[in-house]
């Protein structure tokens, strides 16, 4: 049968060897300042064998814009980040006309497309 529990044998091992529960807790509270000390921190991309011409390219860009190349840089990566990849935008199109069942007929995509042409 079962073995019946209680009193001290439900207490947490904290309570049971206290010098292990402090270096536990310290552990815990170093590694929690760790991981939240480095999620806010930004990351690093370096890219190499960047033609002279691109880079100049942006940087008259960057230039134009009133910005460095850096930040020039940096809000073209996050714009670019946003935006979805064709192949993944492709697959959510595909999943939702068969998750929808949605049919719509060639000619009339094309008539109202041209519809707001004129």
């Amino acid at each position: 049968m079962g073995r019946t529990v209680t009193g001290s044998a439900l207490r947490p091992p904290f309570q049971l060897r206290p010098a292990l529960a402090q270096v536990s807790r310290a552990l815990c509270l170093a590694l929690c300042w760790h991981r939240q000390h480095n999620d806010g921190m930004a990351k690093s991309i370096t890219i190499r064998d960047v033609p002279d011409k691109t880079r100049d390219e942006l940087a008259a860009r960057a230039a134009a814009s009133g910005r460095s190349l850096q930040e020039y840089l940096r809000a073209q990566l996050i714009e670019l980040a946003l935006r979805p990849d064709p192949a993944a935008l492709l697959a959510r199109i595909r999943e939702r006309k068969v998750r929808t069942g949605s049919r719509l007929p060639r000619d009339w995509i094309l008539a109202n497309r041209d519809a707001d042409r004129r």
